[in-house]
C-alpha cells in the first residue's frame, strides 16, 4: 500500500501512515497516539476489546518510536489536532525508542550531542524547510538572469585569501588547504567568459571564535558577474535578489515564524539605505554617544555592527544598511580600488549583524600583483593571478552565509541554525 503524507491524508478512505510517534494515552478502553511525519501530526485512535493483536501493540508503543499504521481518515470536531482522526486497522513497530536522552529545554551543547533527537520538532523542522524556501528563491532569481550554477573544489593547494584561518591537511605526499572561500575560482570563471555564475557549498574557516554568529564550516551562497560599471551594480543586485527571497519566505512560512519564533518576516523596499563608513561613526557618536579611536574607523566595530540596527530603523525605517568607503587595511587585495586607494566595495549589515563583503574585483593583472605584492601575499596567490593575464572583463559579486541568514530570519545562534554546527570544540556528531 502507497504511504500517504499527514498533510496529504483522504478522508473517508485507508490509508498508511508511517512516522514518530510525539504522544500516547493509553486508556483501558481507548488508545490516542499523535504520529508525526514531516508534514504535520495526526490522531490515531485505536478502539481497544476488538483486536488482542493490536492492542498487544499498542501497549509496547514509547514515544518517538517510529510506527507504520493502517486504517480510516475521518472528521472529528472533538480532536483537537486538525479535526481529523485515523482509526487504526492495524499498527506495525517499526522501531521502538528507548527514553529520550534530552528535553526540549537541555542547553543548546547538551541539545547538539543528540541533534537527531532535538531536531524532531515542529520549530526546527520549521528552520530547514524555510532554509529550502529561501535557497530556491535565491537560486530562482539569479536561474532567471541567466545565471550559471558552477561547483569549485574545496581542496586547494594554497589558502584562499590571506594564508591565515585555513584548515591544513595532508594530500598525499604534500599539503593542501580546505577552501575558505569559493572566490578565486568565481574570479576564474569570470576570465573563462561565463559571465554570470553563482555557487551554493560549503566554506572552512579556522578561526576560533565562540561568538553567536561563528563557525568553522558553514554553507555559503556566492555569485560573480561581468561587466558592471560600479560596485554599485552589486548592491543594487544584492538588494533586489534579498527581496525577492524573503518575499517568498513570507508568503509562504512568514505566518508560521511569527507563531513559532514571535518573529515577524519583513521583506524590505528598495533601494537599501546606504552609508558612508565615516557617516556612521558619526551619526553612532551624535545619536547613542558611542565613539571609538581613530586607528578602529577604517572599519565597523562589533558593537558598532550592532547599533547600525538601530541606526538603520531610526534613520530610514529599513532593517538593512550599506556600509561603503571602508579603509584598504580590512579589505581584501583583489578589491578594485579608486584614484585615491580606497576599496570600491561595501559591507551589508542586516539586524546588527554583517551578512556580506561585497566588492568590485581589481580585473587587471598589473594592479592585481601590484596589490598582492602589497600584502605580501605574491607567491602565495600566484596561480590565481594567471587568471588575469590573458584578458578579464570587469566584474564584481558576494557571498552570503545560508545558516547566518537563516540565524537572523529567527532570531537564533548560530549553532541552532546549522544542521550539524561545527566549531573550535565540535566535530561530532
Amino acid at each position: 500500500m502507497k504511504r500517504n503524507l499527514v498533510s496529504d491524508l483522504c478522508l473517508d478512505e485507508v490509508n498508511l501512515i508511517q512516522g514518530f510517534v510525539e504522544n500516547v494515552r493509553n486508556k483501558r478502553t481507548m488508545a490516542f497516539l499523535v504520529v508525526r511525519d514531516y508534514t504535520g501530526s495526526v490522531q490515531v485512535t485505536v478502539e481497544k476489546g476488538k483486536n488482542a493483536e493490536l492492542d498487544a501493540t499498542v501497549d509496547k508503543i514509547t514515544v518517538e518510536s517510529v510506527i507504520s499504521v493502517t486504517g480510516k481518515a475521518v472528521k472529528n470536531e472533538y480532536v483537537k489536532l486538525g479535526g481529523v482522526e485515523v482509526l487504526a486497522d492495524s499498527i506495525t513497530i517499526e522501531s521502538l525508542a528507548d527514553p529520550l536522552p534530552i528535553t526540549k529545554d537541555a542547553a543548546i551543547d547538551s541539545r547538539l550531542d543528540y541533534r537527531w533527537v532535538d531536531l524532531r520538532s515542529e520549530k526546527n523542522l520549521l528552520i530547514y524547510k524555510v532554509q529550502t524556501e529561501m535557497v530556491a528563491a535565491l537560486r530562482q532569481f539569479l536561474l532567471d538572469r541567466r545565471f550559471l550554477e558552477i561547483h569549485t573544489p574545496k581542496l586547494i593547494a594554497a589558502a584562499s585569501e590571506s594564508g591565515a584561518d585555513v584548515f591544513e591537511l595532508k594530500y598525499f605526499d604534500r599539503k593542501a588547504y580546505l577552501s575558505q572561500s569559493p572566490q578565486f575560482y568565481k574570479q576564474m570563471a569570470m576570465a573563462a567568459g561565463f559571465d554570470r555564475i553563482f555557487e551554493v557549498g560549503p566554506v572552512f574557516r579556522a578561526e576560533k571564535s565562540y561568538t553567536n554568529k561563528h563557525a568553522t564550516e558553514f554553507t555559503g551562497f556566492d555569485l560573480e558577474f561581468s561587466y558592471i560599471t560600479s560596485f554599485r551594480d552589486v548592491m543594487d543586485l544584492e538588494a533586489e535578489l534579498l527581496q525577492a527571497a524573503l518575499q517568498r519566505v513570507s508568503d509562504k512560512y512568514g505566518a508560521d515564524i511569527e507563531r513559532l519564533y514571535g518573529k515577524k518576516v519583513v521583506v524590505p523596499t528598495l533601494p537599501f539605505p546606504t552609508m558612508k563608513l565615516q557617516d556612521v561613526y558619526s551619526e553612532l557618536a551624535s545619536r547613542y554617544g558611542y565613539t571609538v579611536e581613530e586607528s578602529e574607523k577604517n572599519d565597523l566595530t562589533t558593537d558598532a555592527e550592532h547599533l547600525c540596527a538601530k541606526l538603520a530603523e531610526e534613520k530610514f525605517g529599513h532593517e538593512f544598511l550599506f556600509v561603503t568607503d571602508y579603509g584598504p587595511e580590512k579589505r581584501a587585495f583583489y578589491h578594485m580600488r579608486d584614484e585615491n586607494g580606497n576599496p570600491l566595495g561595501y559591507d551589508l549589515i542586516w539586524r546588527g549583524t554583517e551578512i556580506t563583503t561585497g566588492a568590485q574585483r581589481e580585473h587587471r593583472y598589473a594592479q592585481l600583483k601590484a596589490q598582492a605584492d602589497e600584502k605580501g601575499l605574491g607567491e602565495d596567490v600566484k596561480f590565481y593571478l594567471e587568471f588575469f593575464r590573458y584578458g578579464c572583463p570587469p566584474h564584481g559579486g558576494f557571498g552570503l552565509g545560508i545558516d547566518r541568514l537563516t540565524m537572523l530570519l529567527f532570531g537564533l545562534s548560530i549553532k541552532e541554525t546549522e544542521f550539524l554546527f561545527r566549531g573550535p570544540n565540535r566535530v561530532t556528531p
